[in-house]
């Protein structure tokens, strides 16, 4: 523990047991246990301390890092770059209903060039589904 040999242990305790007594000497080493307690606890306290420090300058510097990135990030890429407004316009507003979704696709939007092909192989090629509709709507 402290590096102390054996035979300066024994010697230690001889002399302690020679100058407080052998009477007292349960009272002095209850005294030095409380003292080593107090000791103990009081170092614990302060490495905590030391180790919330080490923790706190880290995390400013881990901060300051990405502050850093970040703005070198913004520098590389200008608002140009960004998705315009107009894109916006197309975006949907709310979440998809459970019919939109069960209904057989997503919406598309109709500007597309994939959305003009499939309109327009609707209209070469109706499905029965879709007469089967047309006719629910005429009823």
């Amino acid at each position: 523990m402290f590096d102390i040999a054996p035979s300066e242990f024994l010697l230690t305790a001889v002399v302690a047991v020679v100058v407080i007594g052998p009477k007292d000497m349960p009272r002095a080493m209850r005294t030095m246990g409380k003292w080593m307690g107090t000791v103990r606890r009081v170092s614990g306290h302060f490495r905590s301390g030391i180790e919330t420090m080490i923790r706190e300058a880290e995390m400013e510097e881990m901060e300051k890092k990405w502050r850093e990135q970040n703005e070198a990030i913004m520098k590389a890429s200008p608002p140009e770059a960004l998705p315009s407004p107009e894109l916006a316009e197309h975006a949907p507003t709310e979440p998809l209903a459970a019919s939109e979704l069960a209904g057989g696709g997503l919406p598309v939007d109709p500007h597309s060039a994939s959305a003009q092909e499939h309109a327009a192989h609707h209209q070469a090629q109706p499905h029965e589904g879709h007469e089967q509709a047309d006719k629910a709507k005429g009823e």
